[in-house]
């Protein structure tokens, strides 16, 4: 064995082909290691096409916990001719690529500072197997037994995974285990000899969950109330709403007549989900949509409405790259501008930043309450990597007691005992005036909704003075959001750095491996977590407060960093940009490297 032992520090990348089954045997994978209580992150990049093209799987296992990217493979397992040379490249020297040996590795691939082990697969596979079908699947178990086997990964804890797998199907658990049992044999067989790479149990994920954003959301509309979700499919909210409709099937029926408490709604196109979502709302139900990019801007009208008629609008955008079609399978934050500044006119929405799938929970539970609370839409900003991506995660915690927040609502007794009702009156001062929802009282507390200008008892008319009051109203309720929405997290110790750095959703884990890579070395950073928009006081006493700040997000356009400077009217120069946008998850190295060379 090699001096230089990596124990549980390591990176693990599948090359596959697309609908070839491989999807779960890697998951079984990442199972197992997080199974010996080591910590884990994986990540499947994968193409827009649905069969043939390249996808890969990467699973970063850290003892430290840094659950990031991380730059460079330590082990690739290549299963796919059509990226085999990419693949070779990417391993880092002293690294190790694992093939099928059924086929000789050209000359040209062969590299003198990597060591290369070759597994007959599909050679085992034709020799065990004689249906086509389980060939392709059972040469996945094949390499799950090769690598458990090198790197030292307990096959009992493999075969647990497995028979999870397969609980429903019973039948199948023994010819799994038997195909992984293949490639354990194979290794044991010709190369006896350990590898640097090795897996050692820990007890480092106590009750921690693996889960993703999406279903975590999904999770906590249920949480929150949500009884209605109206939606059109789009690349990576899909799954969100299918999330919401699996729990609504156990926690939203009625036990004894067995119907479900809940409308799911996949409308024609998104501009009908964002309305029937508003017409809920409306209504007095608890509502949400959730989609990307494209979708946000055909739902723009309709938010406009929302805002300006002041209706609770929950909308959850899953962000993935563009303009346009961009790489629809691709993870960014692009989408920051576009959402905070969404429709015609002169209009701000608030956005929630969750980082983690434990965030996504209690961000969508929050949401609602948001939303009703300042009778404006709230979006709740998610990507791909962390809505479809498997995440270490905190579990779950809800208060029984927790009461919905609903906000001004007025009930049939104050109604009654009202003098005058004014829907977009503000009798508080906080800009948020008193709502009602339909056939709450038969005769008090009706109001037309308009999307045009009225007054303050919600009669049409286009005097100016009227609408500056009403623009001037929702100015103040802008003010009181920011004392509503969430927190900025703090990374310091005692702020005597002079350099920030300002980081939100998924660039966290990142940021973070990168501020403890610099401290090793010397070089002190403040870090904020922007957890929400509009910002808080304590935002801008941040930046004040450091000569140098670092936004690090991940698109072209520094939207973040425009945001911070035209809410917040910083000095643009004193905002240093730290930006990743080719799709992949932004890593720790990107981070720390960009961050040395600028800060002079």
């Amino acid at each position: 064995m090699s001096n230089n032992v990596k124990v549980n520090d390591f990176v693990v990348r599948f090359a596959n082909v697309n609908g070839t089954g491989s999807a779960s045997a890697n998951t079984m994978f990442a199972k197992s290691i997080f199974r010996m209580g080591i910590p884990m992150t994986p990540k499947n990049i994968f193409p827009s096409n649905i069969q043939g093209l390249p996808t890969w799987y990467e699973v970063r296992v850290s003892e430290k916990g840094y659950l990031g990217r991380r730059e460079g493979v330590d082990m690739m397992v290549c299963l796919n001719p059509q990226s085999l040379e990419r693949d070779v490249e990417s391993v880092k020297p002293g690294g190790y690529f694992v093939y099928d040996s059924t086929k000789l590795m050209r000359k040209e691939h062969i590299r003198e500072d990597i060591t290369y082990i070759g597994v007959p697969m599909m050679e085992i596979c034709l020799r065990v197997y004689s249906d086509p079908r389980q060939r392709q699947l059972f040469k996945n178990l094949i390499y799950v037994g090769a690598l458990a086997k090198l790197l030292n990964i307990d096959l009992e804890t493999v075969k647990t995974v497995i028979a999870d797998e397969f609980k429903k199907k019973p039948k199948l658990i023994e010819p799994n285990v038997n195909a992984m049992m293949l490639g354990v044999d194979y290794i044991t067989e010709h190369y006896p000899e350990p590898i640097s790479l090795r897996v050692e149990r820990r007890d480092l994920v106590g009750n921690k969950i693996v889960i993703d954003g999406n279903s975590a959301s999904g999770l906590g509309a249920v949480y929150a109330g949500a009884t209605v979700a109206a939606w059109y499919p789009i690349t990576p909210s899909t799954s969100l709403v299918g999330a919401f409709e699996k729990f609504t099937n156990k926690l939203r029926v009625n036990k004894e007549t067995g119907e479900k408490n809940v409308a799911i709604v996949q409308a024609e196109d998104e501009l009908a989900a964002i309305g029937m979502v508003i017409g809920a709302n409306w209504n007095g139900a608890r509502s949400f949509t959730a989609t990307s990019g494209p979708g946000i801007s055909l739902m723009n009208e309709f938010l406009g409405l929302a805002y300006f008629a002041e209706i609770p609008t929950v909308l959850v955008d899953v962000q993935r790259t563009g303009p346009s079609t961009g790489m629809p399978t691709r993870t960014q934050q692009s989408d920051v501008l576009l959402c905070a500044y969404a429709s015609h006119g002169d209009t701000k929405h608030p956005l929630l930043f969750p980082s983690d799938p434990k965030e996504c929970f209690e961000m969508m539970a929050d949401a609602f309450d948001l939303t009703e609370q300042l009778q404006t839409p709230i979006m709740v900003m998610l990507d791909l990597d962390l809505g479809m991506n498997q995440h270490m995660s905190e579990p779950f915690v809800w208060d029984e007691n927790r009461m919905y927040k609903r906000g001004k609502v007025l009930s049939a007794e104050e109604l009654e005992n009202s003098k005058q009702f004014g829907r977009y009156l503000d009798v508080d001062g906080d800009g948020i005036p008193y709502r009602t929802i339909p056939g709450t009282h038969p005769t008090k507390g009706s109001f037309f909704t308009r999307g045009s200008s009225r007054d303050e008892y919600a009669r049409y008319t286009e005097e100016s003075p009227a609408y500056k009051r009403n623009m001037d109203r929702l100015t103040k309720k802008w003010e009181t959001a920011k004392t509503l929405v969430h927190k900025p997290e703090f990374y310091q110790e005692q702020s005597t750095s002079k350099v920030g750095v300002v980081f939100y959703g998924t660039t966290t884990q990142s940021a973070v491996e990168a501020m403890d890579i610099m401290k090793e070395q010397g070089v002190q950073v403040d870090g904020m977590r922007l957890r929400s928009f509009p910002f808080d006081a304590s935002v801008e006493q941040f930046i004040e407060s450091h000569d140098k700040v670092f936004v690090i997000e991940q698109n072209r356009d520094a939207q973040c960093r425009t945001l911070l400077i035209n809410e917040l009217e910083i000095y643009p120069k004193k905002l240093i940009p730290v930006l990743n946008y080719d799709g992949m998850p932004i890593t720790a190295d990107y981070i720390y490297t960009e961050i040395l060379s600028k800060i002079g």
